[in-house]
């Protein structure tokens, strides 16, 4: 079934590519072995990232459920590292953070506390970049529950970083944004980080809340 979908790929018969590489996961997971069968999945789902985005992020989903399912958390890392690339692809930033706090979760159930601060951070960036900072800042507050990341570095950058957008201090929120903790973060969140804040759009929106005036929400500029 692998080579058989392997052979459509080279045919860039992708509805093939897909069905072929679910069908060896299938045959794979009736075996009771849920790493081939996610493996195969994730194969599947990276050839179709650019051809089929969406049924990329379905296959990736699919990986990361057998492999969770079978308590083999420690072994999803790379596949939520892959989807968030593809939902930030797609400017579908909401769907990206959201993977981000579930890799998080997946990260603290095998106490890989440094991944889930760092996934959590990147889920505070992401929806800074979404210029959705009443997310980011709800994001922060939930996560501050966790001890483990308020102690942390990435819970000491989150919290200047909420604290430069909300005195609308561009300056220092692109200062932060070089960061050595920023910087340590997965290239996919590296690149928007760097960008923040995206002209003075943030500080502007944040000051018309405060105001009551209206948010053009189409000027990303």
């Amino acid at each position: 079934m692998e080579s058989a979908a392997a052979l459509a790929m080279e045919l860039s018969i992708w509805n093939e590519v897909a069905d072929f590489y679910r069908r060896a996961s299938e045959l794979y997971n009736e075996c009771g072995r849920s790493q081939p069968a996610s493996d195969a999945l994730a194969k599947g789902a990276r050839a179709l990232e650019d051809a089929q985005p969406d049924q990329a992020i379905a296959m990736y989903t699919d990986a990361i459920s057998l492999l969770e399912e079978d308590g083999k958390e420690n072994m999803v890392f790379d596949l939520y590292r892959a989807i968030t690339n593809v939902y930030i692809k797609l400017e579908k930033y909401t769907d990206a953070a959201t993977f981000l706090l579930r890799w998080a979760v997946a990260a603290n159930k095998c106490n890989a506390f440094h991944s889930e601060c760092k996934a959590y951070l990147s889920a505070i960036v992401v929806y800074l970049y979404a210029h959705d900072y009443k997310q980011a800042e709800q994001c922060y507050n939930d996560c501050c529950q966790i001890d483990t990341f308020m102690s942390s570095d990435q819970g000491h950058c989150a919290s200047q970083l909420l604290s430069a957008y909300r005195e609308a201090d561009v300056e220092e929120v692109k200062r932060i944004a070089k960061s050595s903790t920023i910087s340590n973060l997965d290239h996919m969140i590296i690149r928007i980080a760097r960008k923040l804040p995206t002209g003075e759009l943030v500080a502007m929106e944040i000051n018309s809340l405060e105001q009551g005036d209206p948010l053009d929400e189409d000027d990303l500029t």
